[in-house]
């Protein structure tokens, strides 16, 4: 179901709109259309085509789910698509906006899982003398709402990035962490990388559509440039930003591999070192257990606690040399 929302003069309207009838209410040079779609159906997307004129690519792009964030450029409107986000504590949920943006209208179209547009209405109710500049002010703050939840996403990962720092770096056997515990550190650190990635993957392209509407001065008018380049610097330090925290994590993972290699390097020393300690004993007994007939310590009185002796000696001293060494 298709609702509409006039706004005159920059200014909520209560005129109730029928989709239908917009070419009739655009004609009007003070009126500025909102049309909202949650979950379009066909017989939606055929009415909105043959009132705003749409290319049927962009109808075909609409129909076809998890489209890549873009802007392209029509000759009476520009297709937007963007990715917002939800933030939950365990993860991060991502969501579709298509819009259709010209001089005096906007139609969004919303799949589910629906973003919420409460914010972004309330905006353009606040700003009437910018809203009057029609779909260009209307764009900037949909992409500002967007772009704004990039920046509180990265916030979030800042701060996970952060607490990975310390129990990574922490001394597990201090900490009493056992092995599902380091686990679980390598297991957020991948996932928070993915989430990274994902989320410079969504926010890049709005980027390059920001540079398209730009050129369009019918969309971003002169009163509107100071905007535009305000939600372009925020893209471009939800990018870079999302650069340095895809590189701190991949530093840690690097770390973690590294410590992983160190603890099994400290393992096998401890195997290797008692090796050499029950080998010396066992070096001793096995001579004295060939049997030989000409071996002059058989006989003796004292062999047997002689060698007894050499072995404790011999596996005390190997065992003092490795405790020296820190490998023991």
């Amino acid at each position: 179901m298709i609702t509409g929302r006039l706004f005159v003069g920059g200014k909520a309207s209560d005129e109730q709109v029928d989709p239908s009838d917009a070419g009739d209410v655009l004609a009007r040079d003070d009126a500025f259309l909102w049309l909202d779609a949650v979950d379009p159906t066909d017989e939606d997307l055929a009415v909105l085509e043959a009132t705003f004129g749409l290319h049927p690519l962009t109808i075909e792009d609409v129909k076809h789910r998890h489209q890549r964030p873009k802007v392209e450029i029509f000759q009476d409107y520009a297709f937007v698509v963007l990715r917002p986000i939800e933030l939950t504590d365990g993860s991060m949920i991502e969501k579709e906006l298509h819009a259709f943006v010209g001089r005096r209208f906007i139609v969004t179209l919303r799949p589910s899982p629906v973003c919420d547009m409460t914010e972004i209405a309330s905006r353009w109710e606040r700003q009437p003398e910018l809203l009057r500049e029609g779909g260009g002010y209307a764009i900037y703050v949909l992409i500002d709402e967007v772009v704004d939840d990039y920046l509180s996403a990265v916030e979030r990962f800042e701060d996970d990035i952060d607490e990975l720092e310390d129990e990574v770096f922490a001394d597990e056997e201090q900490d009493g962490r056992d092995t599902g515990e380091v686990r679980d550190v390598q297991q957020h650190l991948f996932q928070l990388k993915r989430e990274v990635v994902r989320l410079r993957r969504f926010a890049m392209p709005v980027r390059q559509g920001l540079d398209l509407i730009q050129e369009r001065p019918e969309i971003a008018t002169p009163p509107l440039g100071p905007y535009f380049r305000d939600v372009m610097d925020h893209v471009i330090r939800v990018v870079e930003l999302a650069d340095n925290i895809r590189d701190l994590l991949t530093s840690l993972l690097e770390v973690r591999v590294a410590q992983a290699a160190n603890r099994l390097n400290n393992i096998m020393k401890r195997v290797t070192s008692w090796g050499a300690v029950i080998l010396v004993p066992t070096l001793v007994a096995g001579i004295y257990g060939m049997n030989f007939r000409n071996m002059p310590e058989i006989g003796w009185r004292f062999g047997y606690p002689m060698a007894l002796l050499t072995m404790f000696g011999a596996a005390a001293s190997v065992w003092w040399f490795f405790r020296r060494k820190d490998w023991l």
